[in-house]
């Protein structure tokens, strides 16, 4: 069955990454939320999806004293998802000002699951391929998955021979022979961000394993034939 997560949560009626956002993704239906993960000046995992805040600051270089009060630690936003699955996307850009090659944040967040149990509620996400990469062999008992904007011709070659558990390819990408190639090879296919009932319908008649939505209850309507 399709699994409908939360992009950010439920973010078309909430503030997103935020824990309202978490929690109203619950009592929508989601099955999952997906968050960003960042560090702050003072070395805490919190939950923003830019580099910078509204204001122009870097999140790297502020306290998490002075980031505004809706932005959740990620022990916070985990604690608020309490119940459904977490889509941990670790936010690690080149061309972002918190670039950072040690991959602090990395094992930080499996150090920060291992303490939970680890296991598979966990699926921890990248466009960097080398931050998975590391996650996969820091922490094996969590699902990992390779975020893509576009697809070469080693691509799902790749995420299955590094034994990453998923791909999560950009929804316009994504039609019935990528679903059927990366299945074949062993792996989920997770797309974000579709808010279409119609585009949701045509993706679980393929067979995809989750959608990622800002609107979880149009998913689970979907999902459930209540909405066609």
């Amino acid at each position: 069955m399709t699994s409908i997560i939360a992009h950010r949560g439920a973010s078309a009626v909430a503030r997103e990454n935020t824990v309202a956002a978490f929690v109203q993704a619950a009592a929508l239906g989601a099955d999952g939320v997906e968050l960003d993960v960042r560090r702050s000046a003072d070395d805490r995992l919190v939950v923003h999806h830019d580099a910078r805040l509204p204001d122009g600051r870097v999140v790297r270089a502020t306290p998490s004293t002075e980031l505004p009060g809706h932005i959740p630690t990620l022990a916070q936003a985990l604690d608020a998802c309490d119940g459904m699955f977490v889509n941990i996307e670790i936010k690690n850009d080149p061309a972002d000002p918190d670039f950072d090659t040690t991959e602090w944040v990395a094992h930080r967040v499996c150090a920060a699951l291992a303490r939970r149990g680890g296991g598979p509620r966990w699926l921890i996400s990248s466009f960097r391929f080398e931050t998975v990469d590391v996650c996969r062999v820091v922490l094996p008992s969590v699902r990992t998955a390779w975020l893509v904007e576009r697809l070469e011709p080693d691509t799902i070659a790749r995420t299955a021979a590094a034994g990453h558990a998923a791909l999560h390819p950009w929804d316009p990408i994504v039609d019935e022979s990528l679903i059927r190639a990366a299945h074949t090879a062993g792996l989920a296919v997770n797309t974000w961000t579709c808010d279409d009932p119609d585009r949701m319908h045509q993706l679980i008649a393929w067979g995809i394993d989750g959608i990622c939505t800002n609107v979880p209850d149009v998913g689970v309507a979907v999902r459930g034939g209540s909405l066609r």
